[in-house]
């Protein structure tokens, strides 16, 4: 259940692997769904023009930017770890920032933020492919869907046999910010999504775009 978008290294494998193997994941569920993912990519291209600033991002923004917007803290939890890194590969760069958080009872949330302005074509899609459709699941376990994040697009999945999931949004037509997490409800996952200044990363979205 968890997503893990590591950028590691400098070959465009780990690029790929680690910081799209989430995102491939969540692509590949939502072809599940019957929609064919040729119209999910060209609607979320479409959510990125509209929602982001216009032309097309040359450069990231660097990670100390997005590092510096990690909370400090959570309710009920502790950050144990901040990081930040900045990779490029194939004329595309691409910047995140991770914040870890732990609670006394065992609770654990990550909160990333990754700037996939400077990506380009399949790549970036890929990233927020829910962006463009409408998902609506649910079963015994759990359910996930599509929605709308103070007038952001948004995805959320959450898995109640293990207390785990998380919480997807783009903002500025750029950015992805998720927030995941173990043994947690769904309810912190987006208390830990409002520490995040938001309005002050959509202030970004300009940065490197020509």
């Amino acid at each position: 259940m968890r997503v893990r978008t590591i950028l590691g290294g400098t070959t465009v494998l780990l690029l790929f692997t680690g910081c799209f193997g989430a995102a491939d994941k969540q692509a590949e569920e939502i072809a599940q769904t019957g929609e064919e993912m040729g119209a999910a990519m060209a609607a979320a291209g479409a959510a990125m023009a509209n929602g982001g600033a216009q032309g097309s991002a040359t450069e990231a923004v660097d990670f100390r930017e997005l590092k510096a917007l990690l909370p400090e803290d959570l309710p009920g939890m502790q950050r144990t770890s901040a990081e930040g890194q900045k990779n490029g590969a194939m004329g595309m760069t691409i910047s995140e920032a991770e914040g870890r958080y732990e609670s006394e009872g065992g609770g654990r949330i990550t909160v990333k933020i990754v700037d996939a302005g400077a990506m380009a074509g399949m790549a970036s899609m890929a990233m927020y492919a829910w962006a463009g459709v409408e998902i609506d699941k649910e079963d015994d376990n759990g359910y996930e869907k599509t929605t709308t994040i103070n007038g952001r697009r948004g995805y959320e999945k959450y898995d109640r046999s293990r207390n785990s999931g998380e919480v997807n949004l783009l903002v500025g037509g750029r950015f992805i910010v998720q927030v995941e997490g173990d043994e947690v409800s769904m309810d912190d996952l987006k208390s830990a999504l409002d520490k995040v200044d938001l309005d002050k990363l959509d202030g970004m979205k300009g940065v490197g775009v020509k």
